[in-house]
């Protein structure tokens, strides 16, 4: 068909428009699945590839509910659908209204025969697996050192473990020279000692993208690796064989680097809340020793001792007065028991009696006492001692006891 005149390139996207959505109204295709991307809104975005092209193709929403299987890369499909173009971008794609199953594509064969051969050399085996060191000094990361996976890595562990070393060990990670050169990284690691742990992996992908980390020499080089391992190859949804053969497998590379800072990070926070807790019951004992020297404090221990003190100084004053008056009572019954007995002493006293008037007499020559009329002979010499003085007498008449006339002698 020639055309005549200059043609603008919306007009000739519209023939080429009309002209494809004319001619493939309705058509069916077989290929393998690569790239597939579900959207957030339900529809599947994937790639129809065969050895010599590729086309772009959609399946909406509403299509989905004839959709019998889950797909996935690698996958061998016939898509029935029509050819749509996108003018403003000035592609084309098809649009599924339906799809099947058409068998294993190839790529998927090829990584299940292999992964079939290299477990049953054991390569994949659990008893050869290394723990991941629990605080690791140097993280290695065999990747591209432009990706946006190693800046994932390095954000994450600048935030999370600002101490762990990372070592970027530069590797292409996709084309058919990636695989090789990645497992030389991974062998010079070992060989010079380079890290503690190695993250080996890159971003998302097509399984194409990522089929380095598929590969034989990969695969035995991460699983002949002293230094332990983690895989971390595209997204959740993708696989490589190096997940298998790794020490552990990581769904990103941004798990990945959270996998070796979490021990980091679980201490760190198990201190931290340990340190509060100390620094809690710390507080709780200075304010319990707080209000238990509050009433000693220079303002309330003045009252606090008056408190204490005036009680007992009120009753030393009421001991000090008691015992006063006690002793007072005491000395005033002294003495008036001391006055009685002084004047019972005095009213008994000889002296006492002979002041009165009386007198002792004696026997001048023996010196005893006369008391009895009859122990005086007649003529026998007597002293005779009054209150003051002495004299002497001689008896002539001595009268019985009741005479006073004198007129009868004894």
């Amino acid at each position: 068909m020639e055309l005549q005149g200059p043609l603008s390139v919306s007009e000739l996207t519209e023939l080429i428009k009309t002209c494809l959505e004319g001619t493939f109204s309705e058509v069916t295709v077989e290929g393998e699945i690569s790239n597939y991307r579900p959207s957030s809104t339900g529809h599947l975005y994937f790639t129809l590839k065969d050895a010599g092209a590729a086309l772009q193709a959609v399946m909406f929403k509403n299509r989905l509910r004839a959709l019998t299987f889950i797909p996935r890369d690698g996958q061998r499909v016939k898509a029935r659908g029509s050819i749509s173009v996108y003018p403003q971008r000035g592609t084309y794609q098809l649009v599924c209204e339906y799809l099947e199953e058409a068998g294993t594509g190839d790529i998927l064969a090829m990584l299940e025969e292999r992964k079939r051969r290299l477990a049953a050399e054991g390569l994949f085996d659990e008893a050869r697996k290394r723990s991941i060191p629990r605080f690791p000094e140097t993280v290695g990361v065999i990747s591209s050192p432009t990706g946006a996976a190693v800046q994932d890595i390095l954000n994450i562990l600048r935030r999370r473990a600002a101490g762990i070393r990372v070592i970027i060990i530069p590797t292409p990670v996709q084309g058919s020279e990636a695989g090789p050169i990645i497992a030389r990284r991974i062998e010079q690691a070992n060989q010079w000692h380079l890290a503690d742990v190695l993250i080996v992996g890159r971003g998302g992908g097509s399984l194409e993208d990522l089929l380095p980390f598929s590969e034989e020499v990969v695969v035995r080089a991460v699983a002949n690796s002293e230094i332990p391992v983690i895989s971390a190859v595209g997204h959740e949804i993708d696989w490589a064989l190096s997940d298998f053969a790794a020490d552990l497998r990581a769904p990103t590379p941004s798990a990945a680097a959270e996998l070796v800072s979490a021990n980091r990070q679980e201490t760190l926070e198990m201190v931290r809340g340990y340190r509060r807790l100390l620094e809690d019951s710390i507080q709780g004992r200075l304010d319990r020793a707080r209000l238990l020297i509050k009433p000693f404090a220079p303002e309330n221990l003045e009252l606090r001792f008056r408190a204490i003190l005036q009680p007992r100084l009120v009753r030393f004053d009421d001991a000090k007065e008691g015992l006063l008056l006690g002793m007072k009572d005491r000395l005033t019954r002294a003495r008036r028991k001391l006055e009685l007995a002084l004047n019972t002493l005095e009213s008994s006293s000889p002296l006492a009696i002979l002041e009165r008037g009386y007198a002792v007499v004696q026997d001048a020559e023996s010196g005893a006492i006369i008391r009895r009329a009859s122990e005086a002979a007649p003529g026998k010499l007597l002293q005779i001692r009054p209150m003051e003085g002495l004299f002497t007498a001689r008896t002539e008449t001595i009268l019985a006891e009741g005479e006073r006339d004198g007129n009868k002698k004894l």
